[in-house]
């Protein structure tokens, strides 16, 4: 059953006429293929004209949605042979972050990829895709691995943030999220980071700060949720698409910006429309941007790195 989020309401009717036609179809023996026709090309004519002109905010609830591929549907269209490793060698497992090692497109690469979960149970096994330190830990742990090996860094990023609870914060929250993030300015081998959905806060940022950041067309990225900001700015949530406006989260404003180096274009009507395409589009936009990478040496990667975090922000709207 697909999932329709308020705005595509007029699209929900009118593929459930079509889904309707067609039983009527297969039942009756009925030729009614020019009114699917006639339905399906209205059904683009729509999609193309909503979502040419979507709010911040509806950019924030594409984000969310519930069909939207995920980091394990990337881990598993994109890396062979992938081998996954757990644990920070501390304290625990974190599944909000999947991690290991494995081949993109022939080249040997260490991955690290926010997981949210598809179900309920997955959900909260996955704790909604919030770290906890041991995640943040455990990805030090493999941006370390990939350093002693010479192996690419690509990180995928769908986080609301940070898991913030007193469990979280009794562990070293806060310092775990800094350590993280200096070990990927400190990174002597190539790293591309992929905002895929959220990209919230610090708990983004720790797996973010790459040579390349890359961006999918519908995804948001900002130091707070819209919902926050609303909270603390005007007492209250219920101006969360004002935040959202204010923010400038949505690929489009931080390209301008210089936060994010491309955009990953997603097939009409968002990635959760088209899956596979979405993935194999992300894919093409990680492998142009490790390419010319590829031939530098440490010394220059981090230098690279270092001045894309020194300028950011400098190009205004």
């Amino acid at each position: 059953m697909r999932h329709f989020l308020d705005f595509e309401k007029p699209l929900a009717e009118l593929e459930s006429k079509i889904e309707e036609l067609r039983h009527l179809s297969d039942g009756d023996d009925i030729n009614i293929a020019d009114e699917v026709s006639r339905l399906q090309a209205k059904v683009d004519r729509l999609l193309r004209q909503t979502y040419a002109k979507l709010t911040p905010w509806q950019k924030v609830q594409l984000a969310r949605h519930p069909d939207r591929p995920h980091g394990s549907d990337y881990v598993k269209e994109l890396i062979t042979e992938f081998a996954p490793l757990a644990g920070d060698r501390g304290f625990a497992e974190d599944h909000a972050i999947l991690g290991g090692i494995g081949r993109f497109r022939g080249r040997s690469v260490v991955v690290l990829a926010h997981e949210k979960g598809a179900d309920t149970e997955a959900r909260l096994k996955h704790n909604f895709g919030m770290a906890k330190p041991e995640g943040y830990r455990k990805a030090r742990r493999l941006m370390a691995l990939a350093e002693r090996f010479g192996l690419p860094l690509l990180t995928f990023i769908d986080t609301p943030g940070a898991y913030p609870g007193i469990d979280a914060e009794a562990r070293g929250q806060a310092e775990a999220i800094a350590r993280s993030t200096e070990a990927c300015l400190r990174l002597s081998v190539p790293m591309i980071a992929t905002i895929i959905g959220e990209g919230g806060s610090g708990g983004a940022l720790a797996l973010a700060a790459g040579n390349k950041v890359l961006m999918m067309e519908h995804a948001v990225y900002s130091v707070i949720s819209p919902e926050a900001c609303a909270s603390i700015i005007w007492r209250t949530a219920e101006n969360a698409q004002d935040a959202a406006e204010a923010l400038k989260l949505t690929a489009q404003d931080l390209l301008k910006l210089g936060v994010i180096d491309a955009i990953v274009a997603e097939p009409l009507g968002g990635a959760h429309r088209g899956r596979q395409p979405a993935i194999a589009a992300t894919g093409d936009a990680v492998e142009a941007a490790l390419r010319p990478l590829a031939g530098l040496d440490g010394p220059s990667l981090r230098e690279q790195r270092r001045e894309k975090f020194l300028v950011m922000g400098n190009r205004g709207l």
